[in-house]
């Protein structure tokens, strides 16, 4: 059974600077048994990962495989899972809340942008407050800002989009993508607290760093599933030889 929606809010508040939450992302079962094992309070599923896992492409899993991967990794672990669910599969925001909560997960993710585009934020931020109104605070959203992905990069835009996404009710701010150097401006921009996509290159920032900049919490996609395939590649070209 997965840990409870207050036990994440909890991990997420009274953070000092430079001591981000971690937040790795598991793509299966037992990917979330090793990672809780490995000693980690809180996972975030990475839609990408998850559809890799089932064999797909990113953003073609079908919501119904979504939800039961979602499921099985709740069912393995007793910390709490928040779960992409990119943006929300065209389902209302009424039974996105109903397939979060049946799959166990206590947080998700919803991007504002669709098909490379730029969702319109008040269309955007009105989906959210309906979200947040059905989940009756039985859900931690962090509601994804796109503009350093599909948008043109302004981060006064991001801040913009970000403040409605917070009025409507989101609890947390995920700029994905934005540059490093960035942060401290989102930061002093956006009300609570701040995800920031973590990468896993040696010339990278680290999470902590990616704190001292600003962000309350730190994540990496689907990174850890693509270093595992990388890794099951690399031994399976050994038992060739």
């Amino acid at each position: 059974m997965t840990g409870t929606v207050e036990a994440l809010r909890a991990l997420h508040r009274g953070r000092p600077q430079g001591d981000p939450l971690i937040l790795p992302g598991p793509w299966d079962a037992a990917s979330a048994r090793a990672l809780v094992e490995a000693g980690f309070e809180a996972l975030a599923t990475p839609s990408a990962g998850v559809a890799a896992a089932l064999g797909y492409a990113d953003g073609e899993t079908p919501a119904d495989e979504m939800f039961a991967a979602i499921a099985r990794i709740t069912r393995a672990v007793d910390v709490p899972v928040t779960a992409d669910v990119e943006g929300g599969y065209g389902l209302a925001p009424k039974e996105l809340v109903e397939r979060l909560l049946e799959a166990g997960a206590v947080g998700c993710n919803i991007e504002d942008s669709g098909g490379g585009a730029l969702r319109d934020p008040r269309e955007h931020a009105a989906y959210l407050a309906e979200f947040c109104a059905a989940a009756g605070g039985r859900i931690f959203l962090n509601a994804r800002v796109d503009v350093f992905v599909h948008g043109d990069g302004d981060p006064e835009r991001a801040i913009a989009r970000a403040a409605s996404y917070v009025a409507a009710g989101a609890e947390c701010v995920y700029p994905i993508m934005a540059p490093a150097d960035v942060l401290p401006l989102l930061r002093s921009g956006i009300e609570g607290p701040l995800n920031a996509l973590a990468p896993l290159t040696p010339d990278g920032p680290s999470p902590a760093a990616l704190g001292k900049l600003g962000a309350t919490r730190v994540t990496f996609g689907p990174q850890l599933q693509r270093r595992a395939a990388a890794a099951a590649a690399e031994l399976a070209a050994g038992l060739r030889q």
